[in-house]
């Protein structure tokens, strides 16, 4: 298990040392943190600002296509929890968040909560000691769609990370983080 996870973060450094170099661009190591962690990136960032809170721009019950069902490993026409947020501090926007959650594989508690506007994953998974491990799949840069460009006030680049959370061999969901890549170099 040791080796796997050091061979793990040995790819993640890779990753990076690979986005670097192809971004022209060093990251900041907070902004390495955020995007390589294998944990609560809510917990991080209630570190670095004190508690923080989520603003959720959409969320709502769909059937999984072949491309979402590909992304948490269930069947075409399963129900899955589609969800929009933004994390913030006073209104100032920190992390922009997509995620898929296939409902069979939530229990009635966790649903219910992730009908709530105000709770963040990394919390609903803390709260109810949900032993899970994350695993990432991808860094990468991206460039902002009209919504992340009225969301952050900004036409830069974004950094993103996307990843799975994984619960007894299972994806439980499957996350997208987003920041402009201005964000974070000071901390």
């Amino acid at each position: 298990m040791t080796q796997d996870k050091n061979e793990a973060n040995k790819r993640l450094i890779e990753k990076i040392n690979d986005l670097e170099d192809s971004y022209g661009q060093k990251f900041s190591n907070t902004q390495k943190i955020l995007l390589t962690t294998d944990g609560s990136i809510t917990a991080i960032l209630d570190v670095l600002y004190g508690k923080i809170n989520l603003f959720t721009i959409d969320q709502h019950f769909g059937i999984a296509d072949g491309e979402h069902a590909k992304l948490v490993n269930v069947s075409e026409g399963d129900e899955i929890n589609f969800r929009e947020v933004i994390m913030h501090k006073n209104g100032k926007p920190l992390i922009y968040a997509i995620s898929h959650v296939p409902l069979e594989r939530c229990s009635e508690d966790i649903c219910r909560d992730l009908l709530r506007a105000d709770i963040p994953i990394g919390r609903i998974l803390k709260n109810y000691h949900i032993e899970s491990r994350r695993e990432v799949n991808r860094i990468f840069i991206e460039k902002p769609n009209s919504r992340l460009q009225e969301l952050f006030n900004t036409d830069e680049d974004f950094l993103a990370r996307d990843y799975v959370i994984i619960h007894e061999d299972e994806i439980l969901m499957w996350i997208k983080e987003m920041f402009p890549v201005s964000y974070f170099t000071e901390i």
